[in-house]
């Protein structure tokens, strides 16, 4: 299952569901971005029934990634119980992104 694409309205919502969240703010035109989408699904892959694996894309969605300080892409946010947790930026292998998501399960 690929990630699931999120614009702000169904992002918003999601966040405020509670449930924990990891979620990919990239662009199309980012290299280092392009690199990470395997691993984003992957990750949706393994996660999926115990925490929502998403993206947000900055060139659609520029008012939201500012909103939540992306100053950087790829940046992945993770959000439990309404709130960011954590915070990973630039690319990173399958293992950290796992680390986090395991650690608040």
């Amino acid at each position: 299952m690929p990630a699931i694409h999120f614009t702000k309205e169904p992002f918003e919502k999601a966040v405020a569901s509670g449930q924990l969240m990891m979620v990919d703010f990239w662009a199309s035109w980012c290299g280092p971005c392009q690199m990470l989408a395997p691993i984003i699904d992957d990750l949706a892959d393994q996660f999926a029934g115990k925490a929502l694996v998403g993206k947000v894309s900055t060139e659609d969605e520029r008012a939201l990634a500012m909103s939540l300080g992306v100053m950087s892409i790829p940046t992945v946010i993770f959000f439990q119980n309404g709130k960011e947790i954590d915070r990973l930026v630039g690319v990173r292998d399958t293992g950290e992104y796992s680390q986090v998501l395991n650690r608040h399960l």
